[in-house]
């Protein structure tokens, strides 16, 4: 068992390799300009506390803080860090796809670059998504609320890694268009499964909305309706890709009426074995 799955390890470690080696690069690059990609983060935040300090009649305006000796240090390390993750996502999205190649046909395999491109592509509009829309509303509510008793001291650590997780979030979700033409391509899943699959995606977007934003509803809702949509979209997307067959729907529409039979006979029967009072 071990030497079948010896190529495939060989094959992962390489795959593996080159992705870390493009982050550690990019990594070295991101930190010479951390200071600009710093100060493009902390932008939605002091537009926040800007706004709190004209609101708020009692509390002065708040103020960005830091709460270690190399806090300045291990933050320029982060802000590098997330930016190479963003950088080296092509190549990262690349390998897997190179990873995985062995196993698709040769048509299949010449769908690298719309991959590539496309996932990069969805998750920037992700990432704008968050940075445009939902920090503005979010960060405006959080800061806000509370303020007029106390003043905001916000811990650009916490900060910092607040800000990466929102961001990475919206990246990863606006990734499902791409994902589900790519398994439809597969043919690992048609419209039909994605429909019936719909009321529990549903539980599963609002989870994911909770698990992935700060901690109120404002901020769930603006990701878990674009992710309803998103999903919406997707089916469509596999709809043109690989639509259910003719013969599915016929089976489906066949136990449905057979459901519905039984239920109608099962009733009659009930109601014939009541006793007349």
């Amino acid at each position: 068992m071990f030497d079948e799955l010896r190529p495939h390890l060989i094959e992962l470690r390489k795959r593996l390799g080159i992705s870390v080696g493009s982050l550690i690069v990019m990594f070295f690059v991101m930190f010479y300009f951390h200071e600009p990609l710093l100060n493009w983060m902390v932008e939605p935040l002091n537009v926040a506390l800007i706004e709190v300090g004209k609101k708020s009649l009692h509390a002065a305006e708040g103020m960005v803080t830091t709460s270690q000796v190399g806090g300045a240090f291990f933050v320029a390390l982060k802000v590098a860090f997330f930016a190479a993750i963003l950088a080296s996502l092509p190549i990262i999205l690349s390998q897997i796809w190179m990873f995985i190649a062995p196993g698709l046909y040769a048509n299949e395999k010449k769908m690298i670059i719309p991959f590539v491109i496309g996932g990069t592509t969805m998750f920037g509009v992700g990432v704008a998504f968050a940075y445009y829309i939902v920090t503005p509303f979010g960060f405006d509510f959080l800061i806000t609320f509370g303020s007029f008793k106390f003043t905001p001291l916000i811990n650009i650590e916490d900060y910092v890694g607040f800000f990466t997780k929102i961001m990475f979030g919206f990246g990863l979700a606006f990734e499902l268009p791409i994902f589900a033409y790519f398994l439809a391509l597969l043919g690992l899943v048609d419209d039909r499964q994605m429909k019936d699959f719909f009321k529990y995606a549903i539980v599963l977007i609002f989870v994911v909305a909770a698990l992935l934003t700060p901690p109120d509803v404002l901020t769930q809702l603006l990701m878990a309706g674009p992710l309803i949509i998103l999903y919406g979209f997707s089916i469509l997307i596999v709809k043109a890709v690989n639509p259910a067959s003719q013969e599915d729907d016929e089976v489906n529409s066949d136990d449905e009426n057979e459901e519905v039979i039984i239920k109608t006979q099962d009733g009659l029967k009930e109601s014939n074995n009541k006793k007349p009072e």
